[in-house]
C-alpha cells in the first residue's frame, strides 16, 4: 500500500478531528493494538479531503502518548503504508512567552527537550549519534504562511518533545536552555527521529492546547479539543502544499 499522507496523533481525541474529512474508511488492524483503550493503536485509511477540495491518500494512526510509543507507531505504520510524507498532528504546549491556546505551532525543527549528553560535548536536546535538531519539511514556512492566510494564529520554528508533561517547574528549564523554543509535546520530536531514519520529510503541525503554566493540567483538558481541531484545519491547509 501506497498513500500520500501519514497523519500521526497521540490520542483518540486528536484524531477525531479529521474524521469528518476522511472518506471511503477502512480499518486497520494493527499488530501493536495492546492495552488500555487509551494506549491501543489505532489504524485507519481513507481519501482526506483538503481545505482546496482536494482528495488525497491519508493513512491516520493513534499511537499513544510519549516517544517510544510514538516512534514505535510510526515505524510500523511507515513499513505498512509507504507514505510519501509524515505529519504529527494534534496538541502541544505553549513555551513562548507570546503564544496563546488555540494557536498553531509549525515546526521547522525539532529537539528532545530532556536529552542532555553535553558532558560528552553533544548540545542540550541531542542525542548522541543524532544530529542538533531534525530538520522539518522544507515547505514549513510557505504552510505557515498558508495556514495564516486562513485567519489562524501561526508560529513556525523549534518544537521541543520529551517524556514529561510540561508544567511551570519543567517549562522555565527549557525557556533557559532553548529559548526560541516554541512549544513542547511528547511524541514530535522522536517522530521526526522516526521519519530522519526512513529517509522521509516530516511535519508537525500542532494547535497550542495549555501555556506550560502551574495550571496546565487544567488548561489541557480545556483546550485539548480546541487545539486538536485547529491542528487538524492547518493539516487541511497545509496538505494542499505538500501533495
Amino acid at each position: 500500500m501506497h498513500i500520500d499522507l501519514l497523519i500521526l496523533t497521540a490520542m483518540h481525541e486528536e484524531a477525531d478531528a479529521f474524521t469528518p474529512h476522511l472518506q471511503q474508511v477502512q480499518e486497520v488492524e494493527s499488530p501493536l493494538a495492546a492495552g488500555s483503550a487509551a494506549t491501543t493503536v489505532t489504524a485507519r485509511t481513507g481519501l482526506l479531503t483538503t481545505a482546496n477540495g482536494q482528495q488525497v491518500r491519508c493513512a491516520q494512526v493513534t499511537t499513544g502518548i510519549g516517544t517510544a510509543p510514538a516512534a514505535t507507531a510510526a515505524t510500523w505504520a511507515i513499513l505498512t503504508f509507504a507514505p510519501r510524507i509524515v505529519i504529527s498532528a494534534g496538541s502541544c504546549g505553549g513555551l513562548a512567552s507570546d503564544i496563546n491556546v488555540g494557536d498553531v505551532v509549525i515546526g521547522e525543527t525539532y529537539s528532545y527537550s530532556l536529552a542532555d549528553a553535553t558532558a560528552a560535548g553533544y548540545a542540550h536536546g541531542q542525542l548522541p549519534g543524532a544530529p542538533a535538531v531534525f530538520e522539518g519539511h522544507a515547505s514549513a514556512s510557505a504552510v505557515a504562511d498558508a495556514v495564516a492566510d486562513t485567519g489562524a494564529a501561526v508560529r513556525c520554528g523549534l518544537m521541543l518533545s520529551g517524556d514529561a508533561f510540561v508544567t511551570a517547574d519543567k517549562a522555565e528549564p527549557m525557556r533557559e536552555l532553548h529559548p526560541s523554543a516554541l512549544s513542547a509535546d511528547m511524541e514530535s520530536t522522536a517522530l521526526a527521529h522516526t521519519a530522519e531514519r526512513f529517509g522521509l520529510p516530516f511535519l508537525a503541525m500542532r494547535g497550542v492546547s495549555d501555556l506550560c503554566s502551574p495550571r496546565a493540567d487544567e488548561e489541557f483538558s480545556i483546550g485539548l479539543d480546541a487545539a486538536a481541531e485547529a491542528s487538524a484545519a492547518a493539516v487541511l491547509t497545509g496538505a494542499d502544499l505538500l501533495v
